[in-house]
């Protein structure tokens, strides 16, 4: 049998605990994907995937312009490095 390759472990900053990190960075030479890549855990990158999807359908957002994506960058960034980066110490993920 094949061996599992160790998971990779971040210091998660959404969740302030040592979690399992992203397996590449999610924007080739970009600084705030290495950052997310570093800091962010593969279940925080998940909850970001569906707040994202929420803001691209209430700000209807269009990704083939700059303008929307250079916005949802700073929304980006914001959620994981800005205020409120780490969630209430009463949060629990919900259930599958």
């Amino acid at each position: 049998m094949p061996e599992d390759k160790p998971r990779r472990m971040v210091h998660c900053v959404k969740f302030g605990r040592e979690m399992e990190g992203l397996d590449e960075a999610p924007f080739d030479n970009h600084p705030l994907g290495q950052k997310i890549y570093e800091n962010v855990s593969k279940e925080a990158w998940r909850m970001w995937v569906e707040h994202m999807k929420m803001i691209m359908n209430e700000y209807r957002l269009n990704l083939g312009t700059r303008e929307a994506q250079e916005f949802l960058l700073k929304q980006m960034e914001q959620y994981f490095f800005g205020e409120g980066a780490q969630l209430p110490p009463d949060y629990v993920p919900p259930q599958k």
